[in-house]
């Protein structure tokens, strides 16, 4: 299918003129990591005997897995999957922007900075880290823990630090508490959500603090500049102490602070600027906001309760908490164009929104506060970011491939480069050429054959086997432990979460039913039905309807029969590896069904007209699926025609974005 999202590999960088470029830089953010084959400091839990290993696995449950918008366990082996691809590709250097832990628990931190030394050591490799909102869950230390790690017999074991669940009061190194569930509660303090202190100290290695091979080192707060710039002036700006800011729940602090602002607090801010070789200036840009509650107590200040955590966040509330570091953004900015350096910012959380526009019909749709729709930045923020000078950006946290483009009358500019997850659908990573300042070439990378990748199915099928035994609700489709390749487990997982998570939270109950009742075919007709008819396939009006889809399919080069062989469930799986994956998620949906879906689009949109668009509960049963479905249906189109976002090229002197083919 030709489409403006579908192209094919940069035959520039397949023949090695990506060698000729000035910097490459891969981008992999959201990795999630956990420590599969590490060991608890305590000894608190041992895992599971793995058949091919012989290792104990320290693993969540298979269900975990598939009602979480990210894998837990096999991205272990697609991060060393992407570091061996990376560094067999020459990549020297490598950032990590969020969310590069799981909720910064003590375990896996250890486990990935042993992994990424172990990278350093066999390709040279330089990781720059800046944390997301799961490293750290809040500013300071608090009690964390799961209750779904894969126990003895397939059963569910719960892990808690002191404070968290049934773990409150006890004392000591670690404790095994009973309750109801189906095996005791293990209590460690492994499973503790680390602070900024803890996390900036143990990942103070890759960017975070700087490096004696660095040329140049900084942070928001730092009081030298270029010309002035020794190591030992950047080490003791480094300090934990020296990296700290106010907020207030009403906005930031400090020389920024208005009257009435209260309570407020000193918190980290892990942001720096590294110059790692002459001329290559990487902004890492920790955005990060933890406002502080309602029911706060400044008497004691380093308390993680005392603040929200920063997933909805993101650069809204970087506006108005944390003015210091945006403005310390549009300085480095303009330093950056005065000394002729070439500037690539990264971060966490997303500049612009990512839905191509489809957020208020999302809304409609599904109701306010649905499909993560908070965590998107207005677009005034994205205005004031693009004012700052920055040009390109790359962030995580939505587990989504995408591009967001902004060009504004004044001039100023903005690419968001959304760089996806190697722990969800489509799993993949970004490298980033530079051939000079302006120009960027734009490659993505994805994860299809990862080693090792089914090491874990022994304990997966154990677990099936007890959920089955026991009748549980929580069964999985167990054909995931058939697939042939990584690719295809997280075309599985996405499958199964729409299916067990999605579905069941996201969608209202009447477009649900719908979903599950209607196949293409009865939608198409459905689309050509007279108002006021109802939904009974023995009517006149029926048949007449039929009669009218099988005129419009026909005009369409296609057949009424051709839409058949999908159903709501496949229409619903689609619509979000679109939105995952965009471009690429082409290869997994069928292309006549695409050409089926975009005819479906067309034919709602000529029916649907702004008082039809006011439904209730108790409109009839062709009305709220021609409004509805008509809008899902224009979601899809939108996700079909936004900006490339697999390879690309970047112009910024001309704001110019080309897919290369």
């Amino acid at each position: 299918m030709n489409h403006p999202l579908r192209f094919c590999w940069p035959l520039l960088l397949l023949a090695g003129g990506a060698a000729q470029a000035e910097y490459r830089v891969a981008f992999m953010p959201d990795i999630h990591f956990h420590d599969v084959y590490g060991q608890f400091a305590d000894g608190a839990f041992p895992g599971l005997k793995n058949a091919k290993t012989g290792e104990q696995a320290i693993i969540r449950t298979m269900y975990a897995q598939l009602t979480s918008t990210r894998l837990f366990n096999e991205n272990y082996f697609a991060l060393r999957a992407a570091l061996d691809d990376a560094g067999q590709k020459g990549i020297k250097w490598v950032a990590l922007p969020g969310d590069f832990s799981d909720d910064g628990q003590p375990y896996h931190v250890r486990g990935l900075v042993t992994l990424l030394h172990e990278y350093q050591q066999k390709y040279g490799m330089r990781f720059f880290a800046t944390p997301g909102n799961h490293d750290p869950n809040r500013p300071f230390t608090v009690p964390g823990g799961e209750e779904d790690f894969l126990g003895e017999g397939g059963k569910t074991q719960r892990i808690f630090s002191r404070g968290a669940k049934e773990c409150k009061g006890y004392q000591g190194a670690t404790v095994v508490i009973k309750t109801d569930a189906e095996l005791p509660t293990i209590c460690s303090e492994e499973m503790a959500s680390s602070g900024y202190q803890a996390i900036m100290a143990a990942m103070g290695s890759y960017g975070i603090n700087p490096s004696p091979e660095d040329r140049y080192w900084e942070t928001p707060y730092s009081r030298y500049g270029t010309e002035n710039y020794t190591w030992q002036a950047a080490l003791k700006a480094s300090d934990f102490s020296q990296r700290q800011y106010e907020i207030c729940a009403q906005g930031t602090g400090g020389k920024y602070k208005k009257p009435g602002y209260d309570p407020c607090f000193q918190v980290a801010d892990s942001s720096y600027l590294v110059e790692p070789v002459p001329g290559l200036w990487l902004l890492a840009v920790d955005a990060n906001v933890y406002l502080p509650t309602t029911t706060a107590d400044p008497a004691s200040p380093a308390s993680g309760a005392n603040f929200a955590g920063s997933g909805d966040a993101g650069y809204n509330k970087m506006l108005t908490h944390k003015q210091q570091t945006v403005a310390w953004m549009t300085d480095v900015a303009q330093r950056a164009n005065r000394l002729n350096k070439t500037l690539i910012t990264f971060s966490h959380f997303p500049m612009v929104e990512f839905d191509n526009g489809a957020a208020a019909d999302l809304e409609a749709i599904f109701g306010k506060g649905k499909f993560q729709l908070a965590r998107a930045p207005q677009e005034d923020t994205s205005h004031a970011l693009a004012k700052t000078g920055i040009g390109v950006h790359v962030g995580g946290h939505m587990h989504f491939n995408d591009t967001g483009v902004r060009r504004y009358p004044d001039g100023s500019q903005l690419f968001n480069i959304q760089a996806p997850s190697m722990a969800a659908y489509v799993p993949a990573y970004k490298i980033l050429s530079f051939k000079n300042r302006d120009e960027i070439d734009v490659q993505t990378v994805t994860l299809k054959n990862v080693p090792r990748f089914d090491e874990l199915f022994e304990h997966y099928q154990q677990e099936w086997d007890h959920l089955n035994a026991t009748h549980s609700p929580h069964l999985w489709n167990k054909a995931i432990l058939k697939a042939e390749n990584y690719y295809a487990f997280t075309n599985w997982h996405i499958t199964e979460l729409t299916r067990l998570r999605f579905l069941p939270e996201e969608w209202p109950e009447n477009i649900r039913q719908m979903l599950f009742t209607l196949n293409g075919e009865e939608m198409l007709i459905l689309s050509q039905l007279a108002d006021g008819q109802g939904f009974d396939k023995h009517s006149a009006a029926w048949k007449a309807a039929q009669q009218k889809a099988d005129a419009l399919a026909k005009s369409a080069e296609m057949t009424r029969s051709d839409f058949a062989r999908w159903n709501g469930f496949d229409l619903a799986v689609d619509f979000y590896r679109l939105r995952n994956a965009d471009a690429l998620a082409l290869k997994d949906i069928d292309a006549a069904r695409l050409k089926q879906y975009q005819l479906l689009t067309r034919a709602l949109a000529a029916r649907l007209s702004p008082v039809e668009a006011q439904i209730n509960p108790q409109s009839p049963f062709e009305e709220i699926f021609r409004v509805r479905f008509g809008s899902i249906f224009k979601v899809i189109d939108k996700y079909l025609h936004g900006n490339p976002s697999g390879d690309f090229h970047i112009n910024l002197k001309t704001g110019e974005i080309v897919p290369v083919e």
